[in-house]
């Protein structure tokens, strides 16, 4: 029996990377699964990749627009019956700049593609938890929620503000049998990074990609980039029966890059 069987899962940003690791986690411990991207042909790809067959589906999703969230979770509802697990992992660096320059559609972008996004999901999350009395939400922060750098000041606020409305929701609704919690990665090798990576790596003067990695693992103890799958299994742990006790965390899988 998996730590998961029985229970329905939605996952936002999961047709690659850290999402579709945390949706592969979750469909080998007895879960189903409704993966979320913008793009249904990139969708169709993952579906038949990860062969999931049944307990997996996918429903396309811009994660920085309200009624795209909330159709999502709904959806998920209305193709499982039901949903247990949201994890909203959408979210990153994309219009930035220092704040200075900083356009109010820059700052607007950052807040819907993260902070808001978490705010729109979990609260359409909750509206089928509550009354079911339980539930597990994950909101997906970064090391970059507990530390600072220079240059990406939406994210930087966002990820903090992500632990901060996880901290918030848990409190309201702990007595109720629903979980919420941050996940606060390091570092993780994915196969984006393996696309954005070189012209990084060029820009900054690093002979390749592997320099590139060596560098960003640098701040963790163990120095190298975290896995996917050590997301995934914290994911697993944090929504199993025996993660009920665990709330209102923000949960480091970053090598010890994050000093608390």
């Amino acid at each position: 029996m998996g730590q998961l069987d029985g229970k329905v899962a939605v996952i936002t940003a999961s047709t690659r990377s850290i999402g579709r690791g945390i949706a592969e986690a979750f469909l080998a411990e007895g879960a189903k699964v409704v993966i979320s991207g913008r793009n249904a042909e990139k969708g169709a790809v993952a579906l038949k990749e990860i062969g999931g067959g049944d307990n997996l589906h996918f429903i396309a999703c811009n994660a920085t627009k309200k009624g795209d969230i909330e159709a999502l979770v709904n959806g998920t509802v209305a193709h499982f019956g039901k949903l247990d697990i949201a994890v909203f992992n959408a979210g990153g660096v994309d219009k930035t700049n220092v704040v200075a320059n900083m356009t109010d559609e820059e700052w607007q972008y950052e807040l819907d593609f993260n902070i808001n996004h978490c705010f729109y999901g979990t609260r359409a999350a909750l509206q089928h938890m509550l009354p079911q009395k339980s539930g597990r939400i994950m909101n997906m922060a970064s090391m970059y929620g507990k530390i600072v750098t220079p240059g990406v000041p939406g994210y930087i606020t966002n990820k903090h503000a992500i632990i901060g409305l996880s901290k918030a929701t848990s409190a309201e609704v702990a007595t109720q049998g629903i979980t919420v919690n941050a996940i606060c990665p390091g570092f993780v090798w994915t196969d984006m990074f393996e696309e954005t990576g070189p012209a990084s790596a060029t820009a900054m003067g690093l002979a390749d990609l592997n320099a590139l990695g060596d560098l960003m693992a640098s701040a963790s103890h163990i120095k190298r980039p975290n896995t996917v799958e050590e997301v995934g299994a914290a994911c697993v742990w944090l929504a199993s029966d025996l993660g009920g006790g665990v709330t209102g965390i923000a949960l480091n899988v970053d090598g010890g890059a994050a000093p608390y």
